[in-house]
């Protein structure tokens, strides 16, 4: 009985087979790792760039209703109030501001019992000739609309009128009463013994600021007194995380700010992702 002898692989062939699958895998792992560490960058800079652009178009629509010369900024919350359009001192994180009522101006309801003309909350419209220095009369409002949507907003503060004057922007605190008659509405404003009143005027409800914290924490605060540069208080939320840069500066109408976000990756050095938006 004769035994078929069949010939196998050599030490030298199997080593060399060894090596080439040992080249192969390694060259895979290779490309796969920088694929997996290219989805992982690509998906930091994403979601960074998403939240960063984000809460730069909620303070970007935020800020076109400030009221021009009320724009001021701070190093710290209790910091002294510098305009906006100055050489900045020191380094500020803080920017506040006193924001129109755009929600009562936008709104429409009908002013008074029965009646069925749709009016905003406010005009923006004085009428000089009825006006007086306890009162003014503005046309086509309905104030009564402004107490409901300020009370529906959970705002507190004592409405405030700004007028722009020859002499610069005047403010006073007003009492809004709502109309007997369709569309005339009227103010009662705080004593001043040199008041001066215009034509057009701007109603504001609140004064907000945004602070950029150590923590990183870009928060905006809100329902505070809408005056400039008063002390900052009120409600607060949170708009951004991971803050490493907060800048701010004025040219004449129109404000400037740049927001850097860093999005860990799990590396030494984090992505950072920055938004820059003018507001006029």
């Amino acid at each position: 009985m004769r035994t078929l002898l069949r010939r196998g692989f050599t030490m030298i062939e199997l080593v060399l087979v060894i090596v080439i699958l040992g080249i192969v895998s390694s060259i895979g792992a290779e490309i796969i790792a920088n694929v997996y560490e290219g989805y992982i960058l690509q998906r930091a800079q994403h979601r960074a760039s998403i939240k960063t652009e984000l809460a730069a178009i909620q303070i970007a629509n935020r800020l076109a209703y400030a009221i021009p010369g009320t724009v001021v900024r701070r190093v710290g919350k209790t910091g002294g109030a510098q305009d906006i359009n100055e050489a900045p001192l020191g380094d500020p994180n803080v920017l506040q501001w006193v924001g129109a009522d755009a929600d009562s101006f936008k709104a429409i309801a009908a002013a008074g019992a029965g009646g069925n003309t749709l009016l905003p909350g406010w005009s923006g419209f004085c009428d000089i000739n009825p006006s007086n220095t306890a009162s003014i009369s503005t046309p086509g409002s309905n104030l009564g609309l402004v107490n409901t949507i300020k009370g529906n907003l959970g705002l507190s503060s004592a409405p405030e009128i700004y007028f722009p004057t020859e002499d610069g922007l005047r403010s006073y605190t007003a009492t809004l009463t709502a109309p007997s008659t369709i569309g005339l509405g009227t103010m009662n404003l705080s004593p001043d013994g040199t008041r001066k009143i215009a034509e057009h005027y701007k109603l504001a409800t609140s004064s907000y600021a945004l602070e950029a914290a150590a923590n990183g924490d870009l928060r905006l605060y809100y329902d505070f007194t809408p005056q400039r540069g008063v002390a900052i208080g009120g409600k607060s939320e949170l708009l951004l995380r991971n803050v490493s840069t907060f800048q701010m500066r004025g040219d004449g109408q129109t404000i400037r700010f740049k927001i850097c976000v860093d999005e860990d990756i799990g590396e030494a050095t984090p992505i950072t992702i920055c938004k820059e938006k003018a507001v006029f």
